[in-house]
């Protein structure tokens, strides 16, 4: 229909910086606009790609349409086991949170939340040397669960019982 005008390679910082600045406007939409027009400039971008996942995590459970499938789309594109985990943890944490703010169940948010915890865990092995940003999301995860009275299905629990 459209054939996009690709922008140019010197224009790169300030558009990230225009992605950065609406997503804090909460207009995560424009983010992600602007991080595919870079993408397709510097496909290996890993600031464009992890603003990108960041503003398709804003859009979770507020009607735009935007799944986990195509957030975690973007997992293997960033470079190294760290950015893949703590990101992984990122889009379960947001899926958890779309879930509780909009009234869903207590048990799936559990689920996203103790899934999001288990990749902190793993981000918190190989995190970077002063970089505990893992740790403060696995303990945001756990008050979020204990302050909400979190638990598993009831089916979860009592099959783990009987092993």
């Amino acid at each position: 229909m459209f054939d996009l005008k690709p922008l140019s390679k010197d224009a790169i910082p300030a558009a990230l910086e225009k992605a950065l600045r609406y997503r804090l406007l909460n207009e995560p939409g424009e983010a992600e606009s602007i991080c595919h027009d870079v993408l397709q400039i510097d496909p290996d971008n890993q600031q464009a790609l992890t603003t990108l996942l960041l503003a398709l995590t804003d859009r979770f459970g507020k009607g735009y349409g935007v799944g986990a499938v195509q957030a975690k789309e973007v997992l293997p594109r960033l470079h190294g086991a760290y950015e893949q985990a703590y990101y992984a943890g990122i889009i379960a944490e947001r899926r958890a949170k779309a879930l509780l703010h909009h009234g869903g169940s207590g048990p799936d948010a559990y689920g996203f939340l103790r899934e999001a915890m288990g990749c902190y865990e793993k981000a918190e092995a190989i995190r970077p040397p002063g970089n505990d940003d893992a740790i403060l999301h696995w303990n945001a995860c756990a008050r979020i669960i204990m302050r909400n009275n979190l638990a598993p299905r009831e089916e979860e629990t009592t099959g783990l019982q009987s092993e």
